[in-house]
Protein backbone atom coordinates (compact mmCIF):
# COMPACT_ATOMS: atom_id res chain seq x y z
CA UNK A 1 0.00 0.00 0.00
CA UNK A 2 1.55 3.29 -1.10
CA UNK A 3 1.79 6.18 1.33
CA UNK A 4 0.23 9.40 0.12
CA UNK A 5 2.94 12.10 -0.04
CA UNK A 6 2.57 15.02 2.31
CA UNK A 7 1.49 18.41 0.98
CA UNK A 8 4.44 20.78 0.96
CA UNK A 9 3.49 24.24 2.26
CA UNK A 10 5.78 27.28 2.34
CA UNK A 11 4.78 30.11 4.69
CA UNK A 12 6.36 33.57 4.55
CA UNK A 13 6.60 36.01 7.48
CA UNK A 14 8.40 39.34 7.42
CA UNK A 15 7.16 41.30 10.42
CA UNK A 16 6.39 40.78 14.14
CA UNK A 17 2.75 41.87 13.96
CA UNK A 18 2.10 39.68 10.93
CA UNK A 19 3.70 36.70 12.66
CA UNK A 20 1.43 37.10 15.69
CA UNK A 21 -1.54 36.84 13.33
CA UNK A 22 -0.01 33.86 11.49
CA UNK A 23 0.82 31.87 14.62
CA UNK A 24 -2.50 29.97 14.81
CA UNK A 25 -2.22 29.11 11.12
CA UNK A 26 1.34 27.85 11.49
CA UNK A 27 0.36 25.78 14.50
CA UNK A 28 -2.63 24.23 12.73
CA UNK A 29 -0.56 23.36 9.67
CA UNK A 30 2.42 21.94 11.58
CA UNK A 31 0.13 19.84 13.79
CA UNK A 32 -1.59 18.30 10.76
CA UNK A 33 0.06 15.09 9.48
CA UNK A 34 -1.09 15.89 5.95
CA UNK A 35 1.46 18.73 5.64
CA UNK A 36 5.16 19.46 5.64
CA UNK A 37 5.62 23.14 6.53
CA UNK A 38 8.58 25.26 5.44
CA UNK A 39 8.82 28.65 7.16
CA UNK A 40 10.56 31.52 5.37
CA UNK A 41 11.53 34.37 7.72
CA UNK A 42 12.79 37.82 6.70
CA UNK A 43 12.25 41.55 7.03
CA UNK A 44 12.02 43.09 10.49
CA UNK A 45 12.35 39.66 12.13
CA UNK A 46 16.07 39.85 11.37
CA UNK A 47 16.62 43.50 12.37
CA UNK A 48 17.91 44.33 15.84
CA UNK A 49 16.32 47.81 15.79
CA UNK A 50 12.88 46.21 15.60
CA UNK A 51 13.37 43.50 18.19
CA UNK A 52 15.10 40.72 16.22
CA UNK A 53 11.85 38.77 16.58
CA UNK A 54 13.26 35.72 14.83
CA UNK A 55 14.01 34.58 18.39
CA UNK A 56 10.30 34.65 19.25
CA UNK A 57 9.54 32.34 16.32
CA UNK A 58 12.20 29.87 17.47
CA UNK A 59 10.98 30.09 21.07
CA UNK A 60 7.51 29.13 19.86
CA UNK A 61 9.02 25.91 18.53
CA UNK A 62 8.75 26.54 14.81
CA UNK A 63 11.65 25.43 12.64
CA UNK A 64 12.86 28.16 10.29
CA UNK A 65 13.57 26.68 6.88
CA UNK A 66 15.32 29.72 5.44
CA UNK A 67 16.09 33.35 6.32
CA UNK A 68 15.16 35.77 3.54
CA UNK A 69 17.22 38.85 2.69
CA UNK A 70 14.54 41.57 2.90
CA UNK A 71 15.54 44.44 5.16
CA UNK A 72 15.25 48.21 5.12
CA UNK A 73 18.62 49.94 5.23
CA UNK A 74 17.18 53.45 4.90
CA UNK A 75 14.02 55.18 6.14
CA UNK A 76 12.54 56.22 2.76
CA UNK A 77 10.04 55.13 0.12
CA UNK A 78 12.92 54.73 -2.33
CA UNK A 79 14.38 52.15 0.05
CA UNK A 80 10.98 50.43 0.23
CA UNK A 81 10.88 50.04 -3.55
CA UNK A 82 14.43 48.70 -3.57
CA UNK A 83 13.61 46.20 -0.81
CA UNK A 84 10.61 44.86 -2.74
CA UNK A 85 12.92 44.13 -5.65
CA UNK A 86 15.45 42.44 -3.37
CA UNK A 87 12.65 40.44 -1.79
CA UNK A 88 11.38 39.14 -5.14
CA UNK A 89 14.88 37.93 -6.00
CA UNK A 90 15.47 36.33 -2.59
CA UNK A 91 12.09 34.61 -2.27
CA UNK A 92 11.97 33.36 -5.86
CA UNK A 93 15.35 31.67 -5.47
CA UNK A 94 14.16 29.80 -2.36
CA UNK A 95 10.85 28.82 -3.97
CA UNK A 96 12.64 27.51 -7.05
CA UNK A 97 14.65 25.17 -4.82
CA UNK A 98 11.71 24.17 -2.60
CA UNK A 99 8.91 23.90 -5.18
CA UNK A 100 6.05 23.95 -2.63
CA UNK A 101 2.50 22.81 -3.33
CA UNK A 102 1.10 25.91 -1.57
CA UNK A 103 2.61 29.27 -0.65
CA UNK A 104 0.91 31.13 2.23
CA UNK A 105 1.28 34.92 2.58
CA UNK A 106 -0.34 37.29 5.06
CA UNK A 107 -1.79 40.79 4.78
CA UNK A 108 -0.41 43.86 3.07
CA UNK A 109 3.17 44.77 3.85
CA UNK A 110 5.93 45.41 1.32
CA UNK A 111 7.80 42.25 2.35
CA UNK A 112 4.65 40.18 1.74
CA UNK A 113 4.09 41.95 -1.58
CA UNK A 114 7.55 40.83 -2.72
CA UNK A 115 6.77 37.26 -1.68
CA UNK A 116 3.40 37.38 -3.49
CA UNK A 117 4.99 38.58 -6.73
CA UNK A 118 7.61 35.83 -6.55
CA UNK A 119 5.14 33.03 -5.84
CA UNK A 120 2.44 33.93 -8.35
CA UNK A 121 4.82 34.76 -11.19
CA UNK A 122 6.38 31.32 -10.74
CA UNK A 123 2.96 29.70 -11.14
CA UNK A 124 2.81 28.41 -7.55
CA UNK A 125 -0.64 28.10 -5.90
CA UNK A 126 -0.52 31.12 -3.59
CA UNK A 127 -2.81 31.94 -0.68
CA UNK A 128 -3.56 35.46 0.56
CA UNK A 129 -4.86 35.96 4.10
CA UNK A 130 -6.64 39.15 5.23
CA UNK A 131 -7.40 40.50 1.79
CA UNK A 132 -10.40 42.72 1.13
CA UNK A 133 -9.92 44.92 4.20
CA UNK A 134 -10.41 48.60 3.52
CA UNK A 135 -8.57 51.64 4.84
CA UNK A 136 -8.24 55.08 3.34
CA UNK A 137 -5.81 56.79 5.67
CA UNK A 138 -2.76 57.16 3.45
CA UNK A 139 -0.87 53.95 4.15
CA UNK A 140 0.40 52.15 1.06
CA UNK A 141 -0.89 48.95 2.70
CA UNK A 142 -4.33 49.44 1.15
CA UNK A 143 -3.23 49.47 -2.49
CA UNK A 144 -0.67 46.73 -1.83
CA UNK A 145 -3.36 44.58 -0.18
CA UNK A 146 -5.68 44.86 -3.18
CA UNK A 147 -2.84 44.22 -5.63
CA UNK A 148 -1.98 41.06 -3.70
CA UNK A 149 -5.63 39.98 -3.92
CA UNK A 150 -5.56 40.18 -7.71
CA UNK A 151 -2.38 38.08 -7.81
CA UNK A 152 -3.39 35.38 -5.31
CA UNK A 153 -5.23 32.14 -6.11
CA UNK A 154 -7.14 31.62 -2.84
CA UNK A 155 -8.38 34.20 -0.34
CA UNK A 156 -9.03 33.83 3.39
CA UNK A 157 -10.71 36.99 4.69
CA UNK A 158 -11.30 38.13 8.27
CA UNK A 159 -14.87 39.41 7.87
CA UNK A 160 -17.80 39.17 5.48
CA UNK A 161 -17.47 42.76 4.25
CA UNK A 162 -13.92 41.96 3.15
CA UNK A 163 -15.04 38.73 1.47
CA UNK A 164 -17.68 40.60 -0.51
CA UNK A 165 -15.12 43.23 -1.48
CA UNK A 166 -12.80 40.51 -2.82
CA UNK A 167 -15.65 39.02 -4.86
CA UNK A 168 -16.49 42.46 -6.25
CA UNK A 169 -12.87 42.81 -7.36
CA UNK A 170 -13.68 40.02 -9.80
CA UNK A 171 -12.43 37.02 -7.83
CA UNK A 172 -14.44 33.85 -8.43
CA UNK A 173 -16.59 33.08 -5.36
CA UNK A 174 -15.20 29.54 -4.94
CA UNK A 175 -11.78 31.07 -4.26
CA UNK A 176 -13.00 33.15 -1.26
CA UNK A 177 -13.34 31.87 2.33
CA UNK A 178 -14.35 34.08 5.27
CA UNK A 179 -12.56 32.51 8.25
CA UNK A 180 -12.35 35.41 10.74
CA UNK A 181 -9.30 36.91 12.41
CA UNK A 182 -6.70 34.13 12.91
CA UNK A 183 -5.17 35.70 16.02
CA UNK A 184 -8.51 35.26 17.80
CA UNK A 185 -7.88 31.49 17.79
CA UNK A 186 -5.36 32.15 20.55
CA UNK A 187 -7.63 34.51 22.44
CA UNK A 188 -10.50 32.02 22.34
CA UNK A 189 -8.17 29.30 23.68
CA UNK A 190 -6.99 31.57 26.52
CA UNK A 191 -3.42 31.47 25.24
CA UNK A 192 -2.19 34.80 26.52
CA UNK A 193 -0.30 35.99 29.57
CA UNK A 194 -2.48 35.99 32.71
CA UNK A 195 -2.55 39.05 34.93
CA UNK A 196 -0.32 37.37 37.51
CA UNK A 197 2.34 36.80 34.85
CA UNK A 198 2.25 40.44 33.71
CA UNK A 199 2.35 41.71 37.28
CA UNK A 200 5.53 39.73 37.89
CA UNK A 201 7.25 39.99 34.49
CA UNK A 202 6.35 43.60 33.63
CA UNK A 203 5.81 44.91 37.16
CA UNK A 204 2.27 46.05 36.43
CA UNK A 205 -0.04 47.32 39.14
CA UNK A 206 -3.67 46.26 38.68
CA UNK A 207 -4.80 49.23 40.79
CA UNK A 208 -3.34 51.77 38.35
CA UNK A 209 -4.67 52.54 34.85
CA UNK A 210 -2.58 51.12 32.00
CA UNK A 211 -2.05 52.63 28.55
CA UNK A 212 -0.63 50.46 25.77
CA UNK A 213 0.74 52.64 22.97
CA UNK A 214 1.89 51.95 19.42
CA UNK A 215 1.89 54.52 16.61
CA UNK A 216 3.18 53.69 13.13
CA UNK A 217 4.19 56.05 10.36
CA UNK A 218 1.85 56.69 7.44
CA UNK A 219 3.93 55.70 4.44
CA UNK A 220 2.60 58.36 2.07
CA UNK A 221 3.38 60.99 4.74
CA UNK A 222 6.52 59.43 6.22
CA UNK A 223 8.36 62.77 6.27
CA UNK A 224 5.74 63.99 8.79
CA UNK A 225 6.20 61.01 11.11
CA UNK A 226 7.95 63.05 13.82
CA UNK A 227 5.38 65.84 13.63
CA UNK A 228 2.58 63.27 13.98
CA UNK A 229 4.08 61.41 16.95
CA UNK A 230 4.83 64.50 19.06
CA UNK A 231 1.24 65.23 20.26
CA UNK A 232 1.03 61.62 21.44
CA UNK A 233 4.32 61.89 23.33
CA UNK A 234 3.22 65.10 25.05
CA UNK A 235 -0.06 63.46 26.06
CA UNK A 236 1.65 60.34 27.38
CA UNK A 237 3.94 62.45 29.54
CA UNK A 238 0.86 64.15 30.98
CA UNK A 239 -0.81 60.79 31.61
CA UNK A 240 2.31 59.49 33.33
CA UNK A 241 2.41 62.53 35.62
CA UNK A 242 -1.17 61.66 36.65
CA UNK A 243 -0.08 58.23 37.86
CA UNK A 244 -0.93 56.01 34.89
CA UNK A 245 1.24 53.15 33.68
CA UNK A 246 2.36 53.31 30.02
CA UNK A 247 3.79 50.56 27.84
CA UNK A 248 5.13 51.77 24.49
CA UNK A 249 6.11 49.43 21.66
CA UNK A 250 8.13 50.27 18.57
CA UNK A 251 6.44 50.95 15.22
CA UNK A 252 6.85 48.80 12.12
CA UNK A 253 9.95 49.13 9.95
CA UNK A 254 8.12 51.18 7.31
CA UNK A 255 9.43 54.41 5.82
CA UNK A 256 9.33 56.85 8.75
CA UNK A 257 9.46 54.12 11.38
CA UNK A 258 13.01 54.82 12.54
CA UNK A 259 12.19 58.53 12.80
CA UNK A 260 9.47 57.63 15.30
CA UNK A 261 11.87 55.39 17.20
CA UNK A 262 14.46 58.18 17.36
CA UNK A 263 11.84 60.65 18.58
CA UNK A 264 10.70 58.28 21.32
CA UNK A 265 14.30 57.72 22.42
CA UNK A 266 14.88 61.47 22.47
CA UNK A 267 11.67 62.21 24.39
CA UNK A 268 12.33 59.50 27.00
CA UNK A 269 16.14 59.34 27.33
CA UNK A 270 16.17 57.68 30.76
CA UNK A 271 13.95 55.76 33.11
CA UNK A 272 10.65 57.41 33.96
CA UNK A 273 8.31 56.16 36.67
CA UNK A 274 5.47 54.15 35.19
CA UNK A 275 6.91 53.98 31.66
CA UNK A 276 8.16 50.91 29.78
CA UNK A 277 9.42 50.92 26.18
CA UNK A 278 9.64 47.59 24.34
CA UNK A 279 10.77 46.87 20.80
CA UNK A 280 8.18 44.08 20.80
CA UNK A 281 5.98 42.56 23.51
CA UNK A 282 5.51 39.31 21.64
CA UNK A 283 2.17 37.72 20.86
CA UNK A 284 1.66 36.09 24.29
CA UNK A 285 2.24 39.24 26.36
CA UNK A 286 0.55 41.56 23.85
CA UNK A 287 -2.78 39.76 24.12
CA UNK A 288 -2.22 39.47 27.85
CA UNK A 289 -1.94 43.24 28.12
CA UNK A 290 -5.17 43.73 26.13
CA UNK A 291 -6.89 41.31 28.49
CA UNK A 292 -5.35 43.07 31.51
CA UNK A 293 -6.74 46.42 30.33
CA UNK A 294 -10.17 45.16 29.30
CA UNK A 295 -10.97 42.58 31.96
CA UNK A 296 -8.68 43.11 34.95
CA UNK A 297 -7.93 46.79 35.36
CA UNK A 298 -8.62 50.02 33.47
CA UNK A 299 -6.93 51.65 30.52
CA UNK A 300 -6.79 51.80 26.74
CA UNK A 301 -4.81 50.79 23.68
CA UNK A 302 -3.76 54.07 22.04
CA UNK A 303 -2.18 54.63 18.61
CA UNK A 304 -2.95 53.65 15.02
CA UNK A 305 -2.20 49.93 14.77
CA UNK A 306 -4.60 47.61 12.95
CA UNK A 307 -4.51 45.44 16.08
CA UNK A 308 -6.11 48.37 17.92
CA UNK A 309 -9.11 47.96 15.61
CA UNK A 310 -9.21 44.20 15.04
CA UNK A 311 -8.11 42.58 18.31
CA UNK A 312 -9.30 44.87 21.11
CA UNK A 313 -13.03 44.05 20.79
CA UNK A 314 -12.51 40.44 21.86
CA UNK A 315 -10.96 41.57 25.15
CA UNK A 316 -13.41 44.42 25.81
CA UNK A 317 -10.43 46.77 25.66
CA UNK A 318 -11.11 50.48 25.04
CA UNK A 319 -9.18 51.90 22.08
CA UNK A 320 -8.12 55.39 20.99
CA UNK A 321 -7.34 55.54 17.28
CA UNK A 322 -5.09 58.49 16.36
CA UNK A 323 -5.09 60.01 12.88
CA UNK A 324 -6.30 58.63 9.55
CA UNK A 325 -4.21 55.44 9.17
CA UNK A 326 -7.17 53.15 10.01
CA UNK A 327 -9.88 55.35 8.50
CA UNK A 328 -12.62 53.28 6.87
CA UNK A 329 -11.67 49.97 8.52
CA UNK A 330 -14.49 47.90 9.99
CA UNK A 331 -14.48 48.26 13.78
CA UNK A 332 -16.40 47.62 16.98
CA UNK A 333 -17.94 50.38 19.10
CA UNK A 334 -15.02 50.30 21.56
CA UNK A 335 -12.96 52.68 19.38
CA UNK A 336 -12.68 56.46 19.82
CA UNK A 337 -11.25 58.31 16.79
CA UNK A 338 -9.13 61.42 17.32
CA UNK A 339 -6.79 63.63 15.30
CA UNK A 340 -3.13 64.48 15.99
CA UNK A 341 -4.17 66.84 18.77
CA UNK A 342 -2.90 66.67 22.34
CA UNK A 343 -6.18 67.67 23.97
CA UNK A 344 -8.27 65.31 21.83
CA UNK A 345 -5.98 62.39 22.63
CA UNK A 346 -5.96 63.26 26.33
CA UNK A 347 -9.75 63.64 26.51
CA UNK A 348 -10.26 60.29 24.77
CA UNK A 349 -7.90 58.53 27.19
CA UNK A 350 -9.64 60.09 30.19
CA UNK A 351 -12.98 58.92 28.80
CA UNK A 352 -11.62 55.37 28.62
CA UNK A 353 -10.49 55.64 32.23
CA UNK A 354 -13.48 57.42 33.75
CA UNK A 355 -16.64 56.92 31.68
CA UNK A 356 -18.38 53.90 33.22
CA UNK A 357 -20.96 53.74 30.43
CA UNK A 358 -18.26 53.64 27.77
CA UNK A 359 -16.36 50.99 29.72
CA UNK A 360 -19.51 48.84 29.79
CA UNK A 361 -20.01 49.45 26.07
CA UNK A 362 -16.46 48.22 25.43
CA UNK A 363 -16.90 45.20 27.69
CA UNK A 364 -19.95 44.04 25.70
CA UNK A 365 -19.15 45.31 22.21
CA UNK A 366 -19.76 43.09 19.18
CA UNK A 367 -16.65 41.74 17.51
CA UNK A 368 -16.95 41.85 13.69
CA UNK A 369 -13.87 39.65 13.23
CA UNK A 370 -15.14 36.23 14.32
CA UNK A 371 -14.71 34.07 17.38
CA UNK A 372 -11.58 32.03 16.71
CA UNK A 373 -11.31 28.88 14.58
CA UNK A 374 -9.38 30.15 11.58
CA UNK A 375 -6.28 27.93 11.66
CA UNK A 376 -8.05 24.53 11.39
CA UNK A 377 -10.42 25.87 8.72
CA UNK A 378 -7.50 27.05 6.56
CA UNK A 379 -5.74 23.70 7.03
CA UNK A 380 -8.81 21.77 5.88
CA UNK A 381 -9.20 23.86 2.72
CA UNK A 382 -5.53 23.46 1.78
CA UNK A 383 -5.69 19.71 2.39
CA UNK A 384 -8.72 19.18 0.16
CA UNK A 385 -8.56 21.87 -2.54
CA UNK A 386 -7.42 20.50 -5.94
CA UNK A 387 -4.24 22.10 -7.26
CA UNK A 388 -4.85 22.18 -10.99
CA UNK A 389 -5.08 24.54 -13.95
CA UNK A 390 -8.45 25.84 -12.78
CA UNK A 391 -6.74 27.13 -9.64
CA UNK A 392 -3.82 28.78 -11.45
CA UNK A 393 -5.65 30.15 -14.47
CA UNK A 394 -7.74 32.94 -12.98
CA UNK A 395 -10.88 34.43 -14.51
CA UNK A 396 -12.50 37.82 -14.02
CA UNK A 397 -15.89 36.96 -12.53
CA UNK A 398 -17.40 40.44 -12.15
Amino acid sequence: MSVKPKIKIAVFTGNRAEYGLQFPILRALTADDRFDVYLLVGGAHLQENFGNTKAEIEKDGFKIYREVDIKMDHDTLYATAQVIGTGVLSVSKILDELKPDWFVIYADRFESFAAMIAGTQMGLPTIHIEGGDYTEGGALDDTVRHAMTKLAHLHFTTNEQAAERVRRMGEEPWRVFNIGQPSLDLAAAGEYAPASDLISSLGLDAAKPLILFCQHSITTEYERAVEQIRPSIVTLKRILEEGCQVIMTYPNNDAGGMRIVDEIRSAFPGQLAGLQIHKSLGRYRFHGVLNFIGRVGRGAFVGNSSALIKETPYFGCPAVNIGPRQRGRLRGNNVIDVSYNEQEIYNAIRRCLEDKNFQQQCAHCDNPYGAGNAGPRIAEVLATMPRDNRLIQKKMAY
